[in-house]
């Protein structure tokens, strides 16, 4: 805090603001490449129809 009432160093001074101003919320899934949104969305549809592989069972025959 001491740091920030000595600076008179305008760059330092907007970039401290800025962390402090609401930006506006994004959802992640507008950045994500269409590849993996098609993943994402594959591994949804086979969770719901209950093609799902223990994790445990996965890591004993991958090592």
């Amino acid at each position: 805090m001491k740091m920030i009432l000595e600076t008179d160093n305008p760059t330092i001074l907007e970039s401290i603001k800025n962390l402090f101003v609401k930006q506006p919320d994004s959802d992640f899934w507008t950045t994500l490449p269409e590849n993996e949104k098609e993943d994402i969305l594959k591994g949804i549809e086979e969770l719901e129809k209950g093609e799902v592989v223990n994790y445990d069972d996965f890591i004993a025959r991958h090592r």
